[in-house]
């Protein structure tokens, strides 16, 4: 991602909650499962953006005040980078996955 594009990005991005936030990166995370083993380009491409996403969290200010929030954030980002591109020393699923990142999705839908 370009640093014009980026920080453009960022901007809308910060404006979402942490629970946005994720269920979007959750929504990524989807996409490069299901099109693992039918569109391999696709699924490196969602990959790739589901980093991206996980990246403009971890730099979004407001989460910088809390180092277990950063922490957590962090976390998720390394299980999902093993699950899909490491040797899932994690041991996740893609079952596990969707169901962590399914529960911000419901709560950002409640807010």
């Amino acid at each position: 991602m370009s640093a014009e594009h980026r920080d453009l990005a960022a901007g809308r991005w910060f404006a979402l909650s942490l629970a946005e936030q994720l269920g979007n990166v959750g929504s990524e995370l989807g996409r490069a499962v299901r099109w693992s083993t039918t569109h391999p380009a696709l699924a490196e491409r969602a990959f790739h953006r589901t980093l991206e996403l996980f990246d403009l969290t971890l730099d979004d200010p407001r989460h910088r005040r809390s180092v277990a929030r950063l922490r957590e954030i962090a976390r998720a980002r390394e299980v999902v980078a093993d699950f899909l591109s490491g040797e899932n020393r994690y041991g996740s699923t893609a079952e596990s996955l969707q169901k962590y990142f399914d529960a911000y999705a419901v709560a950002a839908r409640r807010r």
